[in-house]
């Protein structure tokens, strides 16, 4: 295991963070299916990514109250002491303290399902598929449950995945992925992507295997993708409003969420497969 720095623009601004891991550069072959993805049918397939309008009447703001529950929950789970009453989302750095702390809340708000929220996700399943025009389902078959979860990005942090693509993982392949601000989400915060590269081979990619990289001490489910033949990741962030989603093939490089703000980030990533007929 070798200690690298990955470095990457994100806007053109330059970021790097070290990251332990065994890198290697893959076979030659592109994984993304283009004739069969869940992506095929829309117009910005080839970018691999698109900003669309996911919410009608009061639904966003009752999946941001359950969102808020959830991770108050998390914290009476852990004994973490907090004002409900007064607790707001992009104040949680100021009860989340140490990343001892932060570490126990994310444990519980990264593995959630449907029955843990007073919304329901389906109707976002229904909807996206609709848009992409492949039906949708939020029932992942190889983890028998479905999976959602809160991404919370404290300030100045590397509360970060390191860029990778979901779909190395096999349980991600045939998915869309959505990506939903919620809260503390603009051009200094929200999540960046590679344009365009769910198209790289994998021969042109420098990453690490599965659960291989290692973050300030963190290890990553993901794989990191170090940089491709053309050098550094020059990333991009899309900025989906409020009371929109990006959504995004598994195979787009994406991540190094940085927050460059004063305020906590509060994102919800679902992943949707095609529903079988």
């Amino acid at each position: 295991m070798s200690k690298e720095t990955c470095q990457l623009f994100l806007d053109e601004i330059p970021y790097q963070f070290e990251v332990e891991g065994d890198f290697f550069w893959g076979e030659e072959k592109v994984l993304f299916k283009k004739q069969d993805s869940v992506i095929s049918k829309v117009a910005w397939s080839n970018l691999g990514y698109g900003v669309v309008d996911a919410f009608e009447g009061n639904e966003f703001e009752a999946l941001r109250k359950s969102i808020k529950k959830n991770i108050l929950k998390a914290f009476e789970l852990n004994e973490i002491s907090c004002d409900r009453d007064a607790f707001t989302l992009g104040d949680y750095h100021k009860v989340i303290t140490t990343n001892e702390m932060h570490l126990k809340v994310i444990d519980i708000t990264r593995n959630l399902t449907n029955e843990d929220f007073d919304f329901d996700i389906d109707v976002l399943a229904e909807r996206f598929g609709k848009i992409l025009g492949n039906p949708l389902t939020s029932w992942v078959e190889e983890l028998q449950k479905s999976h959602i979860q809160i991404r919370i990005n404290r300030p100045s942090s590397l509360d970060i995945n390191p860029p990778h693509r979901d779909g190395y993982l096999s349980y991600w392949e045939d998915v869309i992925n959505v990506w939903i601000p919620i809260e503390g989400c603009n051009e200094n915060t929200s999540l960046p992507v590679l344009p365009g590269s769910h198209l790289i081979p994998e021969n042109h990619i420098l990453r690490t295997e599965s659960k291989g990289a290692m973050i300030n001490g963190n290890t990553y489910y993901v794989p990191c993708v170090l940089k491709t033949n053309e050098g550094n990741l020059r990333m991009i962030r899309p900025n989906p409003k409020a009371g929109e989603a990006l959504l995004f093939t598994p195979f787009l490089i994406h991540g190094a969420a940085v927050n460059r703000s004063d305020s906590t980030r509060i994102a919800i990533e679902l992943r949707f497969p095609k529903r079988k007929n």
